[in-house]
């Protein structure tokens, strides 16, 4: 195989061998030196975009339980092996076929978790994880394994907490759930009388004996769907009651996995509404047979890999759209799927719908059946969301995350009683409707946040520093973190509403920005365009948080604002700025604002107790105004700074690879920059340079902290260094020789 030069930035190219269920194609690629596109239809302009010289890969992916050299916990695994290389020598434009000079690997090389399901994926040096795969295929340097089972991606199901301390171990169970439940695809009479005896033993099964026959007769389900069965555990009851039932099932399929002892993350169907299927009487012969190819084809795609994951992703959509639009299916059926395979497969329930929408500002398009989504519209959510989940600053990492999320912090309400009788069920509509109408009981409880996961999180303060802070911003009411750029203003503040909060709710939390265009009409209220060519009154993002917080007085709220003194808080405020005091945050000071609600009435408003406001100011930006005094009197200020100290270090050598040995000597020499700005007239220490410039957002690959510290220095440091000394450039030049001096 012939290496050509250049290629550190060149695109590579890994591609599958076998087209859809077809066999291998491997040998022949090798032995006439190309690589073929097998289809007539897919990836053409892709194959064109090949360029000579490109490196290529032959690639053959799948997923793997057992047998893996290192500890996956019990979860399934996306492995990759590479089994053979090249460059591309030739590209014939046809969108079919490039000539490849081949150098088989014997053996292949494996590579685990970041996969890609196509036949054809680009891979663009330049990320770690990207960068990685290259060196592993092309060099045969061994993988980070530990650094992608701690990634944000995969960190709940392999990360090294260990098994017994994860999140999400419920996830393990349903899927093995699943799999012993496919196994009764045909032979659904066993299945039936299994429940049916189960049923004597656990009440809470009494709901399935409620069909009516075609004879007109009652009695207990005669067929059933695999959605339904794992309903059964997944209904608005208590979680003994889900434990309780999970626990026979399982036994009845031969489940070895655990019964969780948790289920967060895990949405729950409407007691009345948790058939998948309307009763016998009225129910199409094929329906619950489309609800078990639909439940056998996601279980194929979710498991499938590479070329094979192509033909499972069509059969699969086609068998979504078969089921999607019967009676009592409906959203119902993302729940199902979620269940099945819930680090695949997305449920869109209501909740998860508002989240994704409101949240992640996604659209869900709904081409499907009675205003729904179609297999187009889930997927191409699901295709949205997965290489977001890999961000490390994403608010979810996986589906999971994401549903709990948008089921946490929800009140509580009187739940449905289990065992609902024939007359609460004898309306088919009650069974049919198949809508995700919920009440809120047994809902999963969001993990607390506390101080100590601030610091964990990588704060370099210390825990009593910020156990003041918390202390204040409750007494207060209204917290302003001042400082230089770089200190973690914005970073720290929306971890210290977190920790206000208990939780790490980012639905209680709202961010908006302060800039000289901000008016009172777009944050508090205003005359906005309506969308037909005139005028609607409408609320801005603080009385929003108003209104939920005074619906919700047991809940507290955050608003953080981000650079408040960028713009005219007073202006901004309003009449409000007043009520933000924390004497006066009762009805009985509430006052009119300067324009009616929707309905035009002039109510008074009052901001409550449970309402507080985070603000960050940066003290070395010489354009903003200083803060309003009657601004000032209503916030609690606090001063933060530089901190290169013990915990700074420990963070950027374990969490940032930052080379160990240089660690202390960047420390210095940001401590005698800092030292020199803080010693000059014209600034001061509020024109300090704060520690997050010299800490990784992600990790360093080994060997590279000389060459990172360099472009730090002169892209961000540097640039920022120029503006300090604008009049005297000459000392911005030796601050900047004097950091980069012998490195």
């Amino acid at each position: 195989m012939t290496t050509l030069p250049g290629t550190s930035t060149q695109p590579v190219w890994f591609v599958g061998a076998a087209y859809g269920k077809t066999d291998d194609q491997t040998s022949r690629f090798l032995s006439e030196g190309l690589w073929e596109n097998g289809y007539d239809d897919k990836h053409l302009d892709l194959v064109r975009s090949m360029q000579v010289g490109e490196r290529i890969a032959i690639k053959s992916s799948y997923t793997q339980l057992h047998d893996l050299p290192f500890d996956n916990q019990g979860n399934r695994v996306s492995v990759m092996a590479i089994k053979a290389i090249g460059v591309i020598t030739e590209n014939r434009n046809d969108g079919k076929r490039v000539s490849v000079d081949w150098a088989p690997l014997q053996p292949g090389r494996k590579w685990y978790f970041y996969t890609h399901r196509g036949t054809i994926w680009r891979v663009q040096p330049g990320d770690w994880k990207n960068d990685g795969l290259i060196a592993l295929a092309f060099e045969n340097a061994p993988q980070d394994i530990q650094r992608f089972c701690n990634a944000p991606y995969w960190k709940a199901r392999f990360g090294s907490q260990g098994a017994g301390l994860q999140k999400f171990s419920w996830t393990r169970f349903y899927m093995a759930v699943a799999d012993g439940l496919l196994e009764y695809r045909h032979n659904r009479k066993t299945l039936v009388a299994g429940l049916q005896e189960i049923s004597t033993r656990v009440a809470a099964l009494g709901y399935l004996d409620a069909d009516t026959y075609p004879n007109g007769e009652r009695g207990f389900v005669q067929d059933i769907c695999p959605f339904t069965v794992m309903g059964a555990f997944n209904r608005q009851t208590t979680e003994i009651n889900r434990q309780s039932i999970a626990t026979e099932i399982a036994k009845f399929l031969g489940v070895d996995q655990p019964v969780p002892t948790s289920f967060e993350g895990v949405p729950v169907l409407h007691n009345l509404k948790s058939w998948f299927f309307p009763r016998e009487i009225h129910r199409d012969a094929d329906h619950i047979d489309s609800l078990w190819e639909t439940f056998a084809a996601a279980i194929a795609y979710a498991d499938s890999e590479g070329d094979q994951a192509e033909v499972a992703r069509q059969e699969f959509a086609k068998a979504f759209d078969t089921s999607s639009g019967r009676p009592g299916v409906a959203w119902n059926l993302t729940m199902g799927l979620y269940w099945v395979r819930p680090w695949a497969l997305l449920s869109l329930d209501e909740l998860s719908r508002t989240f994704i929408r409101n949240t992640l500002a996604i659209s869900i398009s709904t081409n499907g059946p009675n205003k729904r989504c179609s297999a187009t519209d889930y997927l191409q959510v699901v295709d949205i969301l997965e290489p977001r989940f890999q961000e490390k600053s994403y608010p979810a990492h996986s589906f999971p995350e994401l549903s709990l999320q948008a089921w946490s912090s929800e009140p509580e309400v009187i739940l449905y009683n289990d065992e609902a009788t024939q007359e609460e069920l004898d309306t088919d509509e009650s069974l049919e409707a198949g809508a995700d109408t919920l009440t809120t009981g047994a809902y999963p409880v969001m993990p607390a946040y506390t101080l100590d996961d601030i610091l964990k999180d990588g704060c370099f303060l210390e825990y009593a520093e910020l156990e003041s802070m918390l202390i204040r911003l409750r007494e207060k009411k209204n917290l302003i973190l001042q400082g230089p750029p770089g200190t973690g203003k914005t970073w720290l503040a929306k971890r210290l509403a977190f920790a206000l909060i208990g939780a790490r709710d980012i639905k209680k939390v709202r961010s908006v920005q302060f800039h000289p265009n901000l008016s009172y009409e777009d944050f508090v209220r205003g005359w906005r365009p309506n969308g037909q060519g005139g005028l609607a009154l409408a609320e801005g993002v603080f009385m929003e948080v108003i209104k939920a917080a005074l619906n919700n007085p047991d809940s507290t709220f955050v608003v953080v604002i981000e650079e408040i003194n960028r713009g005219n808080p007073a202006q901004i405020f309003g009449e409000l700025l007043t009520l933000l005091e924390a004497g006066k945050r009762t009805p009985s000071e509430a006052l009119e604002l300067s324009y009616p609600d929707a309905e035009g009435n002039r109510t008074s408003v009052h901001i409550p107790e449970n309402l507080h406001v985070i603000g960050t100011m940066n003290v070395a930006d010489r354009s903003l105004a200083l803060v309003d005094l009657a601004l000032r009197r209503r916030f609690a200020f606090i001063g933060l700074t530089p901190r290169l100290g013990d915990r700074w270090r420990k963070w950027v050598i374990e969490q940032g690879g930052v080379d160990a040995g240089l660690v202390q000597d960047i420390e210095g020499r940001m401590g005698e920059l800092n030292a020199k700005i803080a010693e000059d007239e014209r600034l001061g220490k509020q024109f300090q340079i704060g520690h997050s410039y010299v800490t990784p957002s992600e990790l360093l690959d080994e060997g590279t902290t000389r060459e990172w510290f360099i472009r730090v220095v002169e892209t961000e440091i540097a640039p920022l260094l120029d503006e300090y000394w604008a009049d005297t450039p000459a000392s911005a030049k030796e601050a900047v020789v004097n950091l980069l001096s012998g490195w």
